[in-house]
Order: structure tokens, then sequence, then C-alpha cells
């Protein structure tokens, strides 16, 4: 949600000023990529989650340690690809302010979310996951 708040109050700061970034279908074209690499990674992950037994939502309690798939690069790829379809969605709405809205938006989800789920996490699962953790890195 964090996410989708962002991009529209990007697109509101557009319509009253507008700031473009590359020329439109130049933006567009970079943007489709963007946007399908990440959706395909958010694909991937969700699969990946429930084929090791634990919910996607991440309201609901983790019931497992995932490390395949793209969990063996990161600890947070679904993060990962948000941030990439966001970015996608920047380029083919052509507006800087959604890179502006990137920096806090990053630091609104590190804060306030992955170092959250890193405590529920190390508490829930101990040392299976501090170990996981000093493996794997938390974002690239």
């Amino acid at each position: 949600m964090l996410y989708i708040a962002a991009l529209i109050v990007a697109l509101v700061l557009h319509w009253f000023g507008p700031l473009p970034i590359l020329r439109a279908w130049v933006g567009r074209w970079l943007g489709a990529a963007l946007l399908a690499l990440g959706l395909a990674i958010v694909l991937w992950v969700a699969h990946t989650l429930r084929a090791g037994g634990t919910n996607v939502d991440p309201l609901l309690p983790t019931t497992a340690i995932v490390t395949t798939g793209l969990f063996r690069f990161s600890r947070n790829p679904i993060y990962v690809g948000l941030t990439l379809m966001y970015l996608g969605l920047t380029l083919v709405f052509n507006t800087w302010w959604g890179i502006v809205l990137l920096v806090p938006l990053l630091m609104t989800m590190h804060r306030g979310v992955v170092q959250r789920e890193e405590r529920y996490l190390e508490q829930k699962f101990g040392e299976t996951y501090r170990q996981y953790r000093s493996r794997v890195r938390r974002y690239l």
C-alpha cells in the first residue's frame, strides 16, 4: 500500500507541476521493461513463498523461513520487485516526482516494514533466522 500511496502522491504532484524525466516514448518503453521485471520478481517470490509453506501476505503470520529461489540472494526480494515496479510506473508516467518520493518511500519501507519484520522473524525463528540473515543480504 505504501508504494501505491507514493505513486498517487507523485501523480497528483505531476498534475499540478509536471516534471518530465525523458521523452515520453523512451520513458514508456524503459518503464514498461522495469514494470515487467518487477512484476515477474513479485510473482516468482509469491510462488516461492507458497511453495515454501508460508503466507505471502505480510499481515498474516510467517510459518517458515524460505531460503530458495530469489531468497538465496535477498531476504526481501518482493520489496525489490515492488520498487522496480514503482520505478517502472514512474517512468511510464514520466514524472520526476516519483523519483523524489522514492527516498522517503524506501526509508519508510526500511524502518517501518523491513526492520519490524526482521525483529518478528528473529523472535519467532531465533537462531535459524540469524544464520539465514548472516548469509543473505537484506536487499541486493
